[in-house]
């Protein structure tokens, strides 16, 4: 039996030898009608052209013979003299290119019959002769010449132009011929070719095409299908094969079924016995794996609809999981931990829902995990802390103010004269108490926002007022330590919703931080741009920048890069900053290089208002 590469060699073979044979005649056909067209350009359009040049030279001189009669002489000549040129160089080519038979005897006449012609034209052009004789010299002699040379070319034309029209005719009826041949060779390469598209679809379209279908159902999980194979071919062969392929895949789903059965098993036996609240979510939000926290405490059980257990924060972190292709938590963490009663005691979530790929790539989602984190032990640690902070500073407030108010009235010297070693450390106590009465104040503040009790009133606010304000506070502060101070904004920004108060006492820390690192003739620049959530303010300086591994920990309570003065604080004045911008519902970063200055930003949301405060590209205080 022929395979596929036979029978493919045998259908394309036919269907060369068959292009072949056309691009031969085609050839052969192209190369007939070429010739003649050659003898009709080459041998006769030559005569013509150089007949029609003589007719046209006599007109001519014969034109210079009578300007000649009308006292013209000059031009008589020239028209002459031209054209007796041109005369002679297309006699010479028809004399050259005798190709019909009775052209050469016909030509043969003209030149003698042009000598004579051109000595009458001599007699009849003299001025000297009188002018009566040269005209009886033009009727009698010169014009009958004229017209038999006349005659004699036009007998050429007419001779070769009736022999172009012969040429036109047999090259018109072997164009027909070969048109006639060439389309029997055409239909009948038509024809091979259609037997042959006919056998391929048999041969091979429509077995693929069965392998095909086969394919699509073993893609859908229909493996219990055979192929009957239809001869021994290539395909033949290869529906044996596919046949194989699928007794192998069904031996193999039975193997994989029972491994998966007996892991999902244990899985779930495992899995159910996690202490932390986990649940794993299809992508419609059923629950699939849930451990018995998770169930007890949030009511996940495999099998329900998580979003129809009515808890908003659960389908928002869902939706926003899904949407955005990365884990999803509340944005201002402490502030939506999930309150749960474990018996008797109360314990405390915090939520994270993770999307889930079965690669490892950024791809789409296959389900979600929804984590509880219990963070009971670590509130209930950051409770006691706030708790201990608070009462140590509210211990020391009071000894504190005792301390400066007689501080203050030694240095009044309401009490007797001071000596100047007495004034001298009495003010070094002073600036001491002065800069713990700020820390306390500090201490006090990041507490009450922390627990939740500063208060603060959001009002929609125009944010370049803020950057004015805050630029006018410190220009005094700016001018006296030799620090350019700039603020600028677009005039198109937004209203922002703040606590004025607020927001004034972040600009303070942020440019306090930015005058304590920079050097006299740097630069402080305050600056407002539109953001998608909101309005992003920057607080830009020329200092002497942060170490990269140190910007992490730069708004962290407490923390104080290495380096830094003794008496610039304890490091709470930027963890004020964090915590105030993220009770107003913004962010806050920082960047920085050593040497290259240092860029403080943070964000406030918009209220969907323009702002009402004055529209200018620039603020300067």
């Amino acid at each position: 039996m022929l395979g596929i590469r036979q029978k493919l060699i045998l259908g394309f073979g036919g269907l060369f030898l068959l292009v072949g044979g056309i691009g031969l005649l085609t050839m052969t056909k192209i190369s007939v009608l070429g010739r003649s067209i050659d003898v009709i350009l080459r041998e006769n359009y030559k005569s013509v052209i150089a007949c029609q040049s003589m007719k046209e030279a006599l007109e001519r001189i014969d034109s210079g013979v009578l300007f000649s009669f009308m006292g013209r002489p000059d031009e008589s000549r020239r028209l002459v003299d031209d054209n007796r040129k041109v005369f002679a160089s297309a006699l010479d080519k028809e004399l050259n290119n005798i190709t019909l038979s009775g052209e050469g005897e016909t030509a043969g006449k003209i030149p003698a019959l042009y000598a004579a012609y051109a000595e009458s034209i001599a007699a009849v052009v003299d001025a000297s002769r009188p002018l009566e004789e040269r005209r009886a010299l033009y009727l009698d002699d010169l014009y009958p010449r004229f017209l038999e040379l006349k005659s004699l070319a036009q007998q050429i034309l007419d001779l070769n132009q009736a022999n172009m029209v012969e040429a036109n005719d047999r090259a018109r009826a072997q164009a027909a011929t070969a048109h006639r041949q060439l389309l029997l060779v055409i239909l009948a390469a038509a024809a091979v070719a259609l037997i042959y598209s006919l056998s391929i679809r048999r041969w091979i379209l429509w077995p693929i095409r069965r392998l095909t279908v086969f394919a699509d159902e073993a893609r859908r999980g229909n493996l219990d299908l055979v192929l009957q194979p239809k001869g021994r071919d290539e395909i033949g062969r290869l529906a044996e094969a596919f046949n194989d392929m699928a007794e192998g895949l069904r031996r193999l789903r039975r193997q994989d079924r029972l491994e998966i059965q007996r892991t999902r098993r244990a899985t779930e036996e495992v899995f159910k016995a996690l202490p932390t609240p986990i649940a794993v979510l299809d992508l419609d939000g059923r629950v699939e794996l849930a451990t018995d926290p998770a169930d007890r405490l949030f009511g996940l059980k495999p099998g329900a609809d998580a979003r129809a257990l009515g808890e908003g924060w659960l389908n928002g972190l869902i939706d926003r999981a899904l949407a955005e292709n990365r884990p999803a938590e509340p944005k201002v963490r402490g502030e939506d931990f999930l309150q749960r009663f474990d018996g008797l005691r109360e314990r405390l979530f915090h939520p994270v829902v993770l999307p889930l790929s079965t690669g490892g790539g950024p791809e789409e989602p296959s389900g979600l995990a929804v984590l509880l984190l219990d963070v009971t032990d670590l509130h209930e640690q950051l409770e006691l802390k706030r708790s201990v902070v608070a009462t140590v500073s509210h211990q020391l407030k009071t000894p504190l103010t005792a301390l400066r108010m007689s501080l203050h009235m030694l240095l009044d010297e309401s009490l007797g004269d001071l000596n100047p070693k007495q004034a001298e450390l009495a003010l070094a106590a002073r600036d001491e108490s002065e800069r713990l009465v700020r820390i306390v104040n500090d201490l006090l503040d990041i507490d009450r926002i922390e627990s939740g009790r500063a208060q603060m009133t959001f009002r929609p606010t125009d944010p370049v007022s803020l950057i004015r304000d805050a630029a006018d506070r410190h220009f005094s502060e700016a001018k006296d330590r030799g620090i350019a101070l700039a603020a600028s904004a677009p005039p198109d920004l937004p209203r922002v919703l703040a606590d004025r108060s607020r927001i004034a006492l972040v600009f303070d820390n942020l440019l306090s931080n930015a005058f304590r690192y920079t050097e006299a003739g740097g630069s402080i620049h305050i600056e407002a741009e539109s953001d998608p959530a909101g309005v992003r303010f920057r607080v830009r300086d020329t200092g002497r920048g942060i170490s990269p591994e140190y910007l992490d920990k730069i708004f962290s309570p407490f923390f104080r890069a290495p380096g830094q003065d003794p008496a610039s604080g304890v490091g709470l004045g930027l963890a004020i900053v964090r915590e105030t911008i993220r009770h107003h519902g913004g962010e806050v970063g920082v960047e920085s290089e050593p040497g290259q200055g240092t860029l403080f930003w943070f964000t406030l949301p918009k209220t969907g208002g323009e702002a009402d405060g004055p529209k200018v590209e620039e603020v300067r205080p």
